[in-house]
């Protein structure tokens, strides 16, 4: 038996199967992935050696494990093929969701009240080994399930376990949107730089190398962030220039709203999906 199986091979799967391999938590001969298109699936089986299948039934009958990677718009359909496998064999298998919306009560009421389920919140940044995401158990999984699971998602980033289900809706406006927030604040440093006449070649490069410099350090600082600022901004000097700009411009209200209405929508969408 597989030790892991994939239902949806897109490219957060082959991330996950990636980076699992990498860092030696599961091996290619024991992860198998189905898909619907054959190319797809040619693709995971050359680049990963896994062995793949068109059959979402056949991964569940074949895997401890059961990583359900397909879009919230489809997993009505894929939920109603893995109930119809007899109950002995989608019993004591431990299900993995990352289908955005997708709540526990869902899953759970297609595979049995006691099925063991994590629903999990990842990021696009999973498929460069960065990822963030959090995670919540169903009642009938037990501590074991939430560790293997982090284990997991700590193969391409880092992964947190949270006690709430109700909170992935702002953890998706957190980290599962976040990196949209990134880049439009990247590009607009770049598109300023550019304004005061620096090559846009350059000031892109500088403005990337800038937010990556400035997140290492304060990872790996023991000050906050209100210290860090007061460090880079001397009275006077050119940064406490351009934080007036921001404040007088709102600039952390902007973001609590972004955040909110993500989280809102994030909301609505488990409520209408």
């Amino acid at each position: 038996m597989k030790r892991l199986g994939f239902v949806g091979g897109g490219n957060m799967a082959e991330a996950l199967a990636r980076g699992l391999i990498e860092k030696k938590v599961a091996t290619p001969n024991s992860i198998i992935i189905s898909d619907v298109l054959a190319e797809r699936r040619r693709k995971l089986a050359r680049a990963l050696k896994v062995d793949t299948t068109a059959d979402n039934r056949e991964v569940v009958r074949e895997s401890q494990t059961v990583v359900l990677a397909v879009k919230p718009q489809t997993i009505e359909q894929v939920l109603r093929e893995l109930a119809a496998e007899s109950p002995k064999r989608v019993s004591g298998k431990l299900f993995i969701s990352i289908a955005a919306g997708v709540t526990l009560a869902r899953i759970t009421g297609a595979l049995g009240k006691r099925a063991r389920v994590v629903r999990v919140m990842p990021n696009a940044a999973a498929m460069v080994g960065e990822g963030m995401a959090a995670l919540v158990r169903s009642g009938g999984a037990s501590k074991a399930d939430e560790t293997f699971a982090l284990r997991i998602f700590n193969a391409v980033g880092d992964a947190v376990a949270v006690r709430d289900e109700r909170l992935l809706d702002a953890v998706t406006a957190l980290s599962g949107s976040g990196p949209a927030y990134v880049y439009l604040f990247i590009k607009a440093l770049a598109d300023a730089a550019v304004n005061e006449g620096i090559p846009r070649e350059f000031a892109l490069r500088m403005a990337l190398k800038t937010v990556r410099g400035a997140e290492r350090v304060m990872r790996e600082s023991d000050r906050d962030a209100a210290e860090l600022i007061r460090v880079v901004a001397s009275p006077g000097g050119t940064t406490e220039a351009a934080l007036r700009q921001f404040a007088e411009a709102g600039f952390s209200d902007i973001v609590a709203r972004a955040v909110h209405a993500a989280a809102d929508r994030s909301r609505e969408l488990g409520r209408t999906s």
